[in-house]
């Protein structure tokens, strides 16, 4: 029997802290991914600590009648404890340089073991749909797991929210990006 995880980013928020709730816009877009999974027969949420994260699925939690698990390894990276002047540039670096660790941050190799580690753990639960709430860098370093194709372009390709589905089978793990506005 194949599993399915459902990795969603989460909605706008008003800034990158881990308290820094969703925009107004960000609630909007909470209630139309509530419409979007709604139907997809998600037995289990499993979300970031962060308020941006746990504020994104809080209407389908609740739509649902399911509990949010928290797993703080769902933080996003942090990439550095300092301002960079050239942040974009940064994380670029990081995509390129899986072991690149500025000071106060952490190297994108080590949250990608994080977050794998996570999701290995979430798979192994009797639930066959999960829906799995975390942050932009790190979902686009969970699907360089999956393809080392992935990079800092498909970083910035991602939107808020975003949803991409993992099934996996016995011998596989398909990934397919998953729209969530009506079309």
């Amino acid at each position: 029997m194949s599993k399915a995880l459902y990795l969603v980013r989460h909605c706008q928020s008003v800034g990158p802290h881990p308290d820094a709730p969703l925009s107004r816009e960000g609630l909007v877009q909470a209630n139309a991914l509530t419409d979007r999974l709604t139907d997809l027969q998600i037995e289990r949420i499993v979300s970031s600590l962060w308020a941006r994260a746990i504020q994104s699925i809080t209407p389908l939690a609740e739509r649902l009648r399911l509990a949010i698990e928290t797993d703080p390894r769902l933080t996003e990276q942090i990439l550095s404890g300092a301002d960079l002047p050239d942040w974009q540039g940064a994380l670029r670096a990081t995509f390129d340089d899986l072991d690149l660790r500025f000071e106060g941050g952490e190297s994108s190799r080590t949250a990608m073991q994080r977050v794998v580690a996570a999701v290995e753990e979430i798979r192994t639960h009797v639930a066959r749909v999960t829906a799995v709430v975390t942050h932009g860098k790190l979902l686009t370093l969970l699907l360089k797991h999956f393809d080392p194709r992935v990079g800092f372009a498909d970083w910035q390709a991602l939107t808020n929210p975003d949803i991409f589905r993992l099934t996996f089978a016995p011998d596989r793990v398909a990934v397919q990006r998953v729209p969530w506005r009506p079309a």
